[in-house]
């Protein structure tokens, strides 16, 4: 099987994130099948939730369209380094494999920070792929954080 990389479509979530005033992350999980079956950005000023991080969210929907807490075999494309929450979160929802894009040293919870995957009390370990199109989403995030020093 050939890989495909759905961070394209991940992009486009942060994109729509960005212009609601969300931080622009954005997240899609796919199936074993390479069907895309939830994607979503933050949305957390919008909903007024500290929870509804856009891995969350995707996390959440594909939950509903399987009919299952547990997403395995499915896959979690997100732009920015998941935090420790949204790490457990994958965890928790036995994600297959997880691909992000840009690294974040101040909030990661995957290579940087609690480094979740890494502690006994973690139930599951995806396999992770970092950097994938980590340029274009650290474009996004410079670009929206700049926008707001000005």
């Amino acid at each position: 099987m050939t890989f495909k990389s759905y961070m394209s479509l991940a992009i486009a979530e942060a994109k729509l994130a960005g212009e609601r005033g969300e931080v622009p992350v954005g997240a899609v999980v796919v199936d074993r099948n390479g069907e895309v079956i939830a994607r979503a950005g933050n949305r957390t000023r919008e909903l007024c939730d500290p929870t509804a991080h856009a891995e969350v969210l995707a996390i959440r929907a594909a939950g509903q369209v399987l009919g299952s807490e547990r997403l395995s075999g499915c896959h979690l494309y997100v732009t920015l380094e998941p935090c420790a929450m949204c790490a457990a979160a994958a965890s928790a929802a036995r994600i297959e494999r997880l691909y992000y894009g840009a690294s974040d040293p101040k909030s990661g919870g995957v290579a940087h920070g609690a480094k979740v995957f890494s502690h006994a009390q973690s139930h599951h370990v995806p396999e992770v792929y970092d950097g994938i199109a980590a340029q274009e989403s650290t474009d996004l995030l410079k670009a929206f954080f700049a926008s707001r020093r000005d």
